[in-house]
């Protein structure tokens, strides 16, 4: 086989394994891609073995005792694979008229996933196709929550696509691309595909590949974002600085699978200072990952880890959602994995120069696949978001995290069941004026193509 192969280790293995037995149409791969030769390899995940992961689902997820919440949850949009799109794997966007934004792996007029909008007239949900990805030197599989820049235009990266010599195992060609999104000059903005895609750049694995998580914006109009391999064969964080039309890549730093991490996922977030943080999904000694912070220092970027993952007591392993800052300037993240099965959700907490580590909640679940994104912060500090395969059903949940003088309490808002109403959420959730919660289901629905969903107060 010609070139180099980005073959899935440990989150997408589990993925497919997930996949296969619960005889779900396709779930993308959505996991981080190593860059290497040879074929494909399904890790085992840390401390968890496939016939754990099977054992598991034989047994199902035993007793449940979180607590309940009367929430109405509803299906607004079924995906049928054609030009709509199929198995969206990421979060959606909100624009200030209330119309919503999002993207699908797959399906689309060449298979290779769509941008697409849902508006609502009063009588119910419509979604337009605006665009329809083709490969090649264009991108392919969107694999990060849209975001709207000052322009008016919406943002994102393609886990593929644009060339370079990575192939992934859905035969999905090219390291990734950055691109952005108008709409057509003379047609309407609801008309089926009729938006243009500029490529602001194309990764070619010497300088990153499989790009993941949502862009973040500096107040200059430069992007900054996370590769999770490619460099050195580990991740980049990376700039991408807006000169006139064209857009040059600065990376700021290189992971190496050494004492400092490897795999950056879930994109960047500043704070006040102009520094960046974010999460890599792996790391030595313990291999369970790490919080980092990256510094302006002369020419050039500092990088400090601030937390250590160690899958041990109450420090869960593998964070990939990236993280998000509170009122209080705390940091807000969480873990794939915990000795409970589900995952954690955690703060750092800014202490004497240094970082101090609060678990919020462990999560549980049996199978070991907790959040996979961003979690989100109401106005009264109540936290919500999605677990890809915990919940009653082992189909993934919504959680509501409820924050109180004596600590927090969870709340289920949706359990999965892998039947109409979705499976696998692997998103974050964004919310209207109104406190309606909307998120997105990977597979699942009327056709097994993944579903777009509603949480009502």
């Amino acid at each position: 086989m010609g070139g180099d192969l980005c073959r899935p280790p440990s989150g997408c293995g589990q993925r497919l394994i997930l996949a296969e037995k619960r005889k779900l149409s396709v779930i993308p791969n959505l996991g981080k891609h190593r860059v290497s030769t040879g074929v494909h390899n399904l890790r085992a995940l840390p401390h968890t073995s496939l016939w754990k992961v099977a054992f598991f689902l034989i047994l199902g997820l035993g007793t449940w005792s979180q607590v309940s919440q009367a929430q109405t949850y509803h299906v607004i949009y079924n995906f049928t694979g054609g030009h709509d799109g199929a198995y969206p794997s990421t979060g959606l966007t909100i624009d200030g008229a209330g119309n919503i934004y999002g993207t699908a792996f797959g399906g689309g007029a060449n298979h290779y996933g769509t941008v697409f909008s849902l508006s609502n007239s009063g009588s119910g949900w419509t979604l337009a196709p605006l665009y329809a990805f083709a490969a090649g030197s264009d991108g392919a599989g969107p694999s990060a929550r849209l975001v709207i820049g000052s322009d008016g235009s919406l943002y994102g990266s393609t886990g593929a696509g644009g060339g370079g010599p990575c192939l992934y195992s859905n035969n999905y060609h090219g390291c990734g691309t950055v691109y952005k999104l108008r709409p057509s000059v003379g047609n309407p903005a609801n008309g089926i595909f009729s938006w243009t895609s500029t490529i602001l750049f194309r990764f070619s694995n010497t300088n990153g590949a499989y790009p993941q998580g949502e862009l973040t914006f500096d107040s200059a109009g430069n992007l900054y974002g996370t590769a999770t391999n490619g460099g050195a064969g580990y991740g980049v964080i990376y700039k991408l600085v807006h000169s006139g039309s064209s857009w040059t890549q600065d990376v700021l730093y290189e992971a190496r699978a050494n004492y400092e991490g490897a795999y950056p996922f879930g994109g960047v977030i500043f704070d006040n200072a102009g520094n960046l943080y974010g999460v890599f999904e792996q790391n030595l000694p313990y291999n369970y990952g790490a919080v980092y912070k990256l510094s302006p220092s002369g020419s050039g970027w500092t990088e400090t880890l601030i937390h250590t993952f160690t899958f041990s007591g109450n420090n869960g392993g593998n964070p990939q959602g990236g993280l998000s800052f509170d009122n209080s300037g705390n940091l807000l993240g969480s873990t794939v994995h915990d000795l409970n099965g589900g995952g954690t959700v955690f703060e750092l907490e800014p202490s004497g120069g240094g970082w101090s580590y609060n678990l919020i909640y462990g999560l549980t679940g049996g199978i070991g696949l907790g959040p996979y994104d961003k979690l989100t912060m109401d106005a009264a500090g109540n936290l919500y978001g999605t677990t890809y395969a915990d919940g009653r059903y082992g189909f993934g949940s919504v959680f509501k995290l409820t924050h109180s003088h004596s600590g927090w309490t969870y709340t289920t808002l949706h359990d999965f069941t892998g039947g109409s109403d979705g499976s696998n959420p692997a998103c974050r959730l964004v919310s209207d004026s109104h406190g309606n919660l909307y998120g997105t289901a990977i597979g699942g629905g009327a056709g097994h193509y993944g579903v777009v969903f509603q949480i009502t107060p």
